[in-house]
């Protein structure tokens, strides 16, 4: 199916790398109209210019950390006067902040909400309104399988992830009657720059690539995913041809088990 999403509006946050770009990259392909946050400006320029030498459409940046809410009403009065009204919401900005429950502190735990489940309400605070006033809107929460199936040592990520998955059930409910649509998607094991950094971190003596063909076979499709995966779902439920879809959870995850 030929995902088309011609002059629709969609800001993605943590927009810059990895799962972000990949999502912004598809949708600016599909005829979208892109805004993207992150935090760091010098990354934000290299992926509005990969973007626009893929595609040959503009893509918009706004340097924001959404685990701030200054920050967001900041950006967001920029935001609606250069870009236009939001028709499309990708919550992906988040981090993998985990460690022994008695060891995490308050402001370990305050971090983690705020920049996942506080940026994401935060925001749809903002777009709610046009979009129920436009009668058309898509909200698409990127969480993962850790949602619904946290291991020891997963908090305080896995539990802010269990929350956004709530949150996406609440909306979805409430939002249905004006047509905005809300849905979530748990990733597995995807290679992103957190595999990068987890390479890094431990040292190890085979490379990257041995190292992502090695996790990979713990996958049961036998490979790690790639945020073109995930990218390509997140386009489907944006899609206008999937109008009939609201409140569901899709897993991207390669058959992983999830209990």
């Amino acid at each position: 199916m030929e995902v088309q999403m011609d002059g629709r509006r969609a800001l993605i946050t943590g927009g810059s790398q990895g799962l972000g770009f990949a999502m912004a990259k598809r949708f600016a392909e599909s005829g979208a109209n892109v805004a993207l946050l992150a935090r760091r400006p010098d990354i934000l320029s290299d992926a509005r210019h990969d973007i626009e030498s893929a595609t040959g459409r503009t893509a918009w940046t706004y340097p924001c950390d959404v685990g701030k809410a200054d920050q967001i009403s900041g950006m967001y009065e920029a935001l609606a006067r250069d870009f236009g009204p939001i028709d499309i919401l990708v919550n992906n900005a988040g981090s993998s902040q985990h460690g022994k429950f008695e060891e995490l502190t308050d402001q370990s735990w305050q971090d983690d909400f705020d920049l996942k489940l506080f940026g994401a309400i935060r925001l749809g605070r903002l777009v709610l309104p046009g979009m129920k006033e436009r009668r058309w809107g898509r909200i698409i929460n990127i969480l993962n399988i850790g949602a619904k199936a946290p291991k020891p040592e997963g908090a305080p990520t896995q539990v802010t992830r269990a929350a956004g998955l709530a949150l996406t059930k609440v909306l979805a409910g409430e939002c249905a009657p004006h047509n905005v649509l809300v849905n979530a998607l748990l990733t597995g094991t995807i290679v992103t720059e957190q595999v990068v950094r987890r390479h890094d971190r431990l040292g190890k003596n085979n490379t990257l690539d041995e190292q992502i063909s090695e996790e990979g076979k713990r996958v049961p499709m036998g490979r790690m995913g790639t945020p073109e995966d995930v990218a390509q779902a997140v386009a489907f439920f944006a899609d206008a041809r999937s109008g009939f879809i609201t409140g569901q959870t899709v897993f991207v995850c390669g058959g992983t088990a999830v209990g």
